[in-house]
């Protein structure tokens, strides 16, 4: 194995395997740390993690677990991997976990980039930007778990960490390879060892994967790990064969558990088509009043109809932040998470074999349930959103992050898996 990769959710993992599928590496998710050797071939492994708001010293346990494992596996450079939005808290997660990778790996510097332009995310001064808007305005300041009210990467990242936070401007980004990797070097040396480097267009990121070869640790969105491939190439390191996928045309459900603005406008629109949804209020969940097994029946029996059920609890920021104050942010978000995990437990047993999974927590909590040890990556469906493959079972999947993909993603999302490619 050459890089090993940590991803802090579910769907951010296999945004970053199809970047790297894309690529020409030959790439293997992992559902948490496995356990034993890989198996031969596996060019870049990405261990899927459930970190992204767990307490921090669980996060930092479990990333440490993963580099271990990356690192017995032969790893030459570790990518950790979280959302593009930069989502954490000013506790962390993302710098503490950081910090213990760079301290495990002998470093002092890691580049720092969550920009991800074909998903319209960019990095410029120092500011996320989500579209034209910056990322404190473009809705995630309203996340019920990690919300994001400073654009600035820079001051959000600094309170997270105990190391320096340096920056790599556009001006030098633009520059190329060369310059960018000297004003990294540069500002571990003046004691800022966590740089954040712009990044407004692909082009940019290519240059950013250039410059860190070699480097010990890199972290960001997916969109950093799009010039990773080619130094591996450079060395002659990498097949650039990728394995054959083939869908199903079997029964299949859609579950929803994010409330972000992209989400919501594609679960309307689904309904407006006239597929069948089924909302889920959180306080239902919370009061008992809605359970598992009553959404699997109702489900079940919309299947035997012939038509793809929709279950969401994509309830809006003001009905989330009320049950947040009522049962408590960890109740609400635990009861989402369990109501879904046990839902697609009991879809399978009823026969579904297409699954399509939006929201990073309910995808993690989705495969947790499932104990899918690991997925084959298949055709790219929508930017930075693959199809998949259970390894240890005729199941297959979408693990979509919540501010992906068109207002018809769900129907694309089902035909790409009925026929293996989008």
């Amino acid at each position: 194995m050459l890089l090993g990769c940590i991803g802090d959710d579910f769907t951010g993992s296999s945004d970053l395997a199809n970047t790297l599928t894309k690529g020409g590496m030959a790439v293997t998710q992992y559902s948490g740390v496995p356990k034993g050797a890989p198996q031969a071939g596996v060019e870049a492994g990405i261990v899927a993690l459930k970190s992204r708001t767990v307490p921090v010293a669980e996060a930092v346990r479990l990333s440490l677990e993963a580099a271990e494992w990356l690192l017995e596996a032969g790893c030459r450079q570790i990518l950790f991997k979280y959302c593009s939005t930069f989502d954490s808290t000013p506790e962390g997660n993302i710098g503490p976990v950081i910090d213990a990778l760079m301290a495990r790996l002998g470093t002092t510097h890691a580049i720092v980039c969550p920009a991800f332009p074909a998903a319209g995310r960019s990095l410029y001064q120092g500011h996320l930007f989500v579209g034209d808007r910056l990322l404190s305005e473009s809705g995630m300041e309203n996340h019920p778990l990690t919300p994001m009210r400073d654009a600035d990467i820079r001051r959000w990242l600094k309170p997270q960490t105990t190391g320096g936070v340096g920056h790599v401007p556009a001006a030098t980004v633009f520059r190329g390879a060369e310059a960018i990797r000297a004003a990294i070097l540069g500002e571990a040396e003046a004691g800022r060892g966590l740089v954040v480097v712009d990044a407004i267009a692909d082009r940019d990121l290519l240059e950013i994967g250039r410059a860190a070869d070699g480097m010990a640790l890199v972290t960001g969105g997916s969109g950093v790990a799009l010039g990773l491939p080619g130094n591996f190439r450079a060395q002659g390191l990498i097949s650039g064969a990728g394995a054959p996928f083939t869908g199903s045309d079997g029964p299949a459900a859609i579950l929803s558990g994010s409330c972000s603005i992209a989400t919501r406008g594609q679960v309307e629109r689904y309904a407006r088509d006239g597929h069948p949804v089924l909302a889920v209020e959180p306080e239902g969940l919370l009061s008992g009043a809605v359970t598992a097994q009553g959404a699997a029946e109702w489900a079940l029996s919309a299947i035997a109809q012939g038509a793809v059920p929709l279950v969401a609890s994509s309830a809006e920021p003001e009905a989330v932040r009320e049950a947040q104050a009522r049962f408590g942010r960890e109740a609400a978000a635990g009861a989402v998470e369990t109501f879904f995990a046990a839902l697609a437990r009991a879809l399978t047993r009823g026969g579904i074999t297409r699954l399509v999974v939006a929201g990073g927590e309910t995808s993690g909590a989705v495969v947790e349930g499932l104990g899918l040890p690991a997925l084959a990556i298949g055709p790219e469906i929508a930017p930075g959103v693959p199809a998949l493959k259970a390894e240890d079972r005729p199941l297959w999947l979408v693990l979509k992050s919540g501010n992906f993909g068109a207002e018809d993603f769900f129907s694309t999302a089902l035909s790409a898996l009925k026929a293996g490619r989008p």
